[in-house]
């Protein structure tokens, strides 16, 4: 009786196990960055490439990685999780910059790149602090909210309590995301404290006679930092390149994170009495009221922009893109054009000007494209949709829920026109 060997590898296998291993650090850093499946892919095979194997591909849903090296006859397989799911640009711009640079050393030498050289930067990266503390976070939020609860038909009322309790909402999420809570019960607690801050700011204002009326439309725009802006684009770009499991992952988190805040948006409402009534226009003339929705798409944008951990030149990009796209669509929308076509044609320009001047300025695509589209994410028909479903109102609840969704459709549509306009991989499906 003969007792069976282990075959150990050789050098050229444990020198492909040890490549393959750095090519998925590659895409862990850069799935835990928030970005689409098929960025995480490109990311991991440019960089495999730098490092001299023949042929990488991979598996990627919203916190999972399957990926393959090839090189010769031998092959390494290997999974990993990533179990947080956020967003940070910065992080993003630093992975873009590393295999950029990395891919030209290659391509001018000839030469493998070091696989110590490459995890030594993946570790630099992964430790990297956040840009802003968690004070200067909920600024951001409240900052976005704020300029939200305008674009809504906000007065200064509803715009000074949008900013108060969103600002808090944001500060609770981000301490308790970091503590490594559930994200849906995380979510569900910040719209809560959000909606009872703003409710009640106006009403003791109310009480204490300073206010007339009691401004209750606000408070669903109190929450729409919740908006989970990023999954949503990411997951409709994702199926838009058949990547399904990805993409069908992403919305499904994105759908989970809008019930759980709207949820709570609609157990406040119900607790005292509200409905998320739209508010009428504000009575304004036509330039100062234009004027303020410039000011106020500018400042949505950068908002979210640096509450995504955007370094501020990025940050300024992605709102100055936004601002005039946003501008245009609501032009667009006083002009007559349905809401789905405005959505569409305000994503292709945000993506055609993003094309153009990210690479000039050194940052990836969707680093701006994404914080310049989330202002136009329509999360107040979402809530509204959900708290009519919530309330037994199913044909009001389908009406919005249809309109949010033909909007978020759009948008995505509207990007990957631009993306197959300007780059041939989305051009060819090949």
């Amino acid at each position: 009786m003969t007792t069976p060997s282990t075959a150990l590898p050789d050098d050229d296998e444990l020198d492909l196990i040890r490549r393959s291993g750095a090519a998925l650090q590659v895409g862990r850093l850069s799935l835990s960055g928030g970005t689409g499946s098929y960025r995480v892919k490109a990311s991991m095979a440019r960089i495999a490439r730098a490092m001299g194997v023949e042929r990488h591909e991979a598996h990627v849903t919203l916190t999972e990685i399957t990926a393959t090296s090839h090189r010769g006859r031998s092959f390494r397989t290997e999974v990993a999780e990533v179990r947080s799911v956020g967003v940070n640009a910065d992080r993003l711009a630093l992975i873009e910059r590393m295999v950029s640079r990395f891919e030209r050393r290659y391509d001018e030498t000839g030469v493998p790149i070091p696989v110590d050289e490459v995890l030594d930067e993946v570790r630099r990266i992964q430790s990297r602090p956040a840009l802003y503390p968690a004070l200067l976070n909920a600024l951001w939020s409240a900052i976005a909210c704020a300029a939200f609860a305008f674009l809504n038909n906000g007065g200064p009322v509803e715009v000074g309590g949008v900013f108060i309790a969103a600002g808090l909402g944001q500060l609770l999420r981000r301490a308790m995301l970091h503590r490594g809570y559930n994200p849906f019960g995380v979510t569900m607690l910040a719209a809560t404290l959000a909606c009872f801050t703003y409710l009640g700011l106006v009403s003791g204002l109310h009480e204490l006679g300073a206010l007339t009326t009691r401004h209750e439309a606000g408070y669903v725009s109190a929450v729409l930092f919740l908006i989970p802006g990023f999954p949503l684009v990411a997951g409709a770009l994702d199926l838009a390149r058949l990547d399904f499991s990805a993409g069908l992952s992403r919305l499904t988190y994105a759908l989970m994170v809008l019930m759980s805040a709207a949820l709570a948006v609609w157990a406040v409402s119900s607790v005292v009495g509200l409905e998320p009534d739209v508010p009428p226009a504000p009575d304004l003339a036509p330039a100062v009221l234009w004027g303020l929705r410039f000011v106020a798409s500018f400042l949505g944008v950068i908002g979210f922009a640096l509450m995504f951990n955007s370094p501020w030149r990025m940050a300024l990009l992605a709102a100055t893109v936004g601002m005039l796209a946003n501008v245009g669509r609501l032009l667009l929308l006083d002009a007559g054009v349905v809401t789905q076509a405005a959505a569409a044609l305000a994503a292709l320009v945000v993506g055609l000007l993003a094309a153009y001047l990210a690479p000039r300025r050194d940052v990836p695509r969707v680093t701006v494209a994404v914080p310049a589209v989330v202002i136009m994410v329509p999360g107040v028909l979402a809530y509204r949709a959900i708290f009519h479903l919530s309330d037994g109102d199913t044909l009001t609840a389908l009406a919005y829920g249809v309109q949010a969704a033909l909007v978020v459709a759009s948008l995505s549509i509207g990007l990957a026109v631009a993306r197959m306009l300007t780059d041939r991989t989305w051009a060819f499906d090949r």
